[in-house]
């Protein structure tokens, strides 16, 4: 079902008005007149002339109104187009295929020893999706490592001895994790006090969190996205 605003609602008023006056102006001219017209040929001419201008005044405003009907369609049209980029682009947000910037904290991971003296040569997959899970569960809204964005869809493995994130493999050490929160100071304290930086020193690692900015950004994430499982609707429900 259309629902028409205030100004087309209006606007179908004043058409309807002009049309019914249209009518009662026709049906008076061929109605039988009751008393003898006794006015001369040029005073009928000039009767004739302003019946006319009216008709050609009527018109004209019909005209006007049925642009401004159109006008409002497409304005709608146009306004519905905007609502759909709009939601594109919050989903290309949400989904992790923008930019973003904002408060935030930058961990950096770097080769430490342990008690024997063993420097750490790459970081462990598992460990690493240990804190991705652990930021996300302090409500980061946005991760990237070694430059490279993390979405729900990203796989964290081991392939040939390196560790990778989708298609990249993560470069030699240091690494940094660029994490961006709406509370990056809840972040920061939450890191702080968990189990992180003692998970990583025990696989000769060593965590450096650094305090809370203002602005971090992350980049897009760039790696293709294949769907599955899914295909056009090709039903005629739903009109436009």
């Amino acid at each position: 079902m259309v629902v028409l605003d205030k100004k087309t609602v209006s606007s179908f008023t004043v058409i309807a008005g002009i049309i019914g006056f249209m009518v009662a102006v026709q049906f008076q001219t061929f109605k039988e007149p009751e008393i003898r017209d006794t006015r001369d040929l040029w005073e009928l001419r000039e009767d004739l002339k302003q019946s006319q201008e009216m008709y050609t005044d009527l018109l004209s405003k019909i005209y006007t109104y049925e642009a401004k009907l159109e006008q409002y369609e497409n304005e709608r049209d146009d306004s519905r187009v905007l609502i759909l980029q709009e939601t594109l682009q919050e989903l290309k947000k949400q989904a992790g295929l923008t930019e973003l910037t904002g408060p935030g904290i930058t961990i950096t991971i770097e080769q430490s020893f342990n008690e024997a003296g063993r420097p750490a040569g790459s970081i462990p997959p598992n460990l690493l999706r240990w804190l991705v899970n652990e930021l996300n569960s302090y409500q980061a809204i946005g991760i990237s490592i070694d430059g490279h964005r993390v979405i729900t869809t990203t796989v964290i493995r081991e392939i040939q001895g390196r560790p990778k994130i989708d298609s990249y493999t993560i470069q030699s050490l240091p690494i940094e994790i660029n994490v961006i929160a709406d509370d990056a100071e809840r972040l920061y304290n939450k890191l702080k006090a968990s189990e992180a930086e003692r998970q990583f020193f025990i696989d000769n690692l060593r965590l450096k969190i650094s305090n809370p900015s203002k602005s971090v950004t992350i980049p897009a994430y760039d790696d293709p996205i294949r769907i599955t499982h899914m295909e056009p609707d090709k039903s005629e429900k739903g009109g436009k």
